[in-house]
């Protein structure tokens, strides 16, 4: 089996958890925030997965990770005037979460020097694996982007089989797509191809890479770290 690399936290989880103001389960298909919406909290992920998204020009979905345990989102929004979410946070497996007040979070930071540079060298990681996304999007095209979202992918959720690489997470050609800012058509044209060059199979909705070398080659792929390199 792979191994599943998650992104190392520089910040101490236990520690954020102090400044908990409640905890709730969350429910797939609901959402812990929407974009446009007053941005007064900060949410923790106990369990459960949550998929970040925001809506484009064209009112298509573009989908940009998947938060897991100890994942940390609606981050953005700390210190600023009056803010808004700028994406939406879907929960697509029910868990529990934790929210903490934003002004509590910003209060600790301003008293607390190793919380303040523990949180911003998170905040660097997390810009550094946004703008890696946006390069193979913007870059690679729309049959790269796709290629680049089944390497990360493989990061993310990847188990060794003896047939190739199975992401274990099920998900349709249309979330998929969201996750490439490509439409559902063109993605079922290049998962196809793929499939006919042997490079993947598909089964009950998730898909084994059996080429992942070949993903790699095409969109040059810099194998940067995969703490970069994921979907998470």
């Amino acid at each position: 089996m792979l191994t599943k690399i998650k992104p190392t936290h520089s910040i101490e989880i236990k520690e954020l958890l102090c400044f908990a103001d409640r905890k709730f389960k969350s429910e797939r298909g609901t959402y812990l925030f929407q974009e446009g919406m007053n941005a007064e909290e900060l949410y923790i992920i106990l369990s459960g997965k949550v998929q970040i998204s925001k809506i484009t020009s064209d009112g298509r979905e573009l989908s940009l990770r998947i938060c897991g345990e100890n994942d940390i989102c609606g981050e953005l929004t700390l210190f600023s005037e009056n803010p808004k979410y700028l994406l939406s946070a879907k929960v697509l497996e029910e868990g529990e979460v934790v929210a903490i007040r934003k002004d509590v979070l910003e209060n600790e930071i301003f008293q607390n020097s190793k919380l303040a540079f523990e949180f911003m060298k998170w905040m660097s990681d997390h810009f550094r694996k946004t703008q890696t996304k946006f390069r193979d999007l913007v870059l690679n095209g729309k049959r790269g982007a796709l290629f680049s979202t089944l390497i990360r992918m493989s990061n993310s959720y990847g188990i060794l089989k003896p047939e190739g690489i199975l992401i274990d997470l099920p998900m349709t050609n249309q979330e998929l797509a969201n996750f490439c800012g490509t439409s559902r058509e063109s993605t079922n044209r290049i998962l196809n191809e793929l499939k006919n060059e042997g490079v993947i199979t598909m089964k009950r909705g998730k898909i084994t890479i059996q080429n992942l070398q070949f993903l790699k080659k095409e969109i040059d792929c810099e194998n940067c770290p995969a703490v970069y390199c994921s979907i998470e």
